[in-house]
């Protein structure tokens, strides 16, 4: 039986494996890649110090799917009251579990636990693999948001 749990700093260990994972598996990494101290470093402090939440899917002690909600503060608008925005990220399942609905149940407790926090809104990049699950969520596409990144 699989298990979703909110992760919490005890799970860290838990939390920078899958995520290793992850990024290998969505990179096209090969299984034996060595990440550079700087990415390792920064994720572990993020995941202890960040402003997010973490869910995790467990299955006999394996984690097989997480997914994760990034907080940040803006200055208030009127579509924004609170100045608290929501970014989903790194929702992953692994492809031996896809098609059995973690990845939605993982996301349904991330946006219960981000309206909770007093968040109004939850943006999103989208695979073209992913877009069919945030849709029928109710996510929408934005023709808000313009992105500069830098070179």
């Amino acid at each position: 039986m699989i298990e979703y749990k909110i992760a919490t700093n005890d799970d860290i260990e838990l939390l920078m494996s899958s995520r290793l994972e992850m990024l290998k598996v969505v990179n096209d990494l090969p299984k034996d890649y060595v990440y550079d101290d700087v990415i390792v470093n920064a994720s572990r402090d993020y995941f202890l110090n960040g402003d997010h939440v973490t869910v995790l899917a467990i299955n006999g002690g394996e984690v097989i799917g997480c997914a994760s909600m990034s907080f940040m503060w803006i200055m208030p608008t009127f579509s924004h009251p609170t100045g608290k925005r929501a970014h989903l990220m790194n929702v992953y399942t692994r492809s031996e579990y896809r098609r059995q609905g973690i990845a939605r149940r993982m996301v349904e407790m991330l946006i219960d636990e981000t309206w909770k926090r007093g968040a109004t809104e939850i943006s999103l990049d989208a695979t073209t693999m992913g877009r069919p699950l945030y849709e029928s969520l109710g996510f929408t596409n934005s023709t808000e948001n313009m992105v500069l990144t830098k070179k």
